[in-house]
């Protein structure tokens, strides 16, 4: 079954357009249980049925793994045996006779306004490293994108004038607009501090680590620990807590779902969304209702 993984995860690259994360996230699921399949002694897709998944995803279970991971894993499998049912491979993906996992739905976290302005406020911009991590952080804030978004950016999807950044994730692109701090934030770092950082002139990345090459989600997930730190924030801070903190602060200040949506970059609303006032155009909801803006 490795040699349909491989051509699955060619899909998903060429065909799907995903980012490089997501694709990483779906072959490490599959694989998994492509080895566990292996050692009980089936090698073939057409060989799995409704027991070969319940014991697997037993197994996941045993392990500790939490209901979210056991979802993700389910959805995983489930995309790539349909992929193989399109392919003529099998005749019906075995995922389809599967319980899926219960989801304990949460209230996503997010810090106060007060809280936001000392994370932000921490980093020491008088240093590359410093203005990298302020101008991060900002940014994060400025959009709500995601931190695979924010470390995949490039110098070129920044418009520090015009006050947008571009970014693009699964075959898709959005243009945001971003506050004007952010915009100084940014300034301060390009291209000055990031010229400190470069060791390759043809290197791309907008966020560099010290070696001069992309920062990874791993990376920054330790500079908004430290931050958190230093800022005295006892909760717990993930780089999501920013996107939430986003999206939370601007409908609290009035901003509409369906524009927060959009600026996020989720599916589109439900057919409730119909009935709702129609919106105003992003930039004039972002310039009205963001805190920073």
């Amino acid at each position: 079954m490795k040699q349909y993984l491989h051509d699955y995860t060619t899909y998903l690259e060429d065909e799907k357009r995903l980012s490089r994360n997501t694709i990483e996230s779906y072959r490490a699921d599959i694989a998994g249980f492509i080895a566990y399949s292996e050692e009980k002694g089936i090698t073939s897709p057409n060989e799995v049925n409704r027991t070969t998944l319940g014991l697997y995803m037993g197994r996941l279970k045993q392990q500790g793994r939490a209901a979210s991971s056991l979802l993700r894993s389910t959805a995983s499998l489930h995309s790539f045996f349909q992929y193989l049912v399109r392919q003529s491979v099998i005749s019906q993906a075995p995922t389809q006779l599967i319980d899926r996992p219960k989801l304990e739905r949460k209230d996503p976290k997010a810090l106060t306004i007060e809280q936001v302005d000392k994370l932000l406020s921490a980093p020491d911009s008088g240093t590359p490293i410093g203005a990298r991590d302020k101008a991060m952080l900002e940014l994060l804030y400025a959009s709500g994108i995601k931190v695979s978004e924010l470390v995949n950016l490039n110098t070129h999807d920044i418009n520090i004038e015009m006050r947008y950044l571009r970014c693009a994730a699964g075959g898709k692109e959005r243009v945001l607009p971003i506050t004007q701090i952010a915009a100084r934030s940014m300034a301060d770092y390009l291209p000055n501090m990031r010229e400190q950082l470069v060791k390759d002139t043809d290197e791309e990345a907008l966020f560099l680590n010290p070696l001069g090459t992309r920062l990874t989600r791993q990376g920054f997930w330790k500079i908004i620990k430290k931050y958190g730190k230093q800022a005295g924030i006892e909760e717990e801070i993930t780089p999501h807590t920013l996107r939430h903190s986003f999206a939370i602060h601007l409908l609290q200040n009035g901003a509409d779902l369906r524009s927060v949506q959009e600026m996020l970059g989720h599916s589109a609303l439900s057919t409730t969304s119909m009935y709702q006032p129609a919106k105003k155009s992003m930039k004039e909801v972002y310039d009205h209702h963001h805190p920073r803006a």
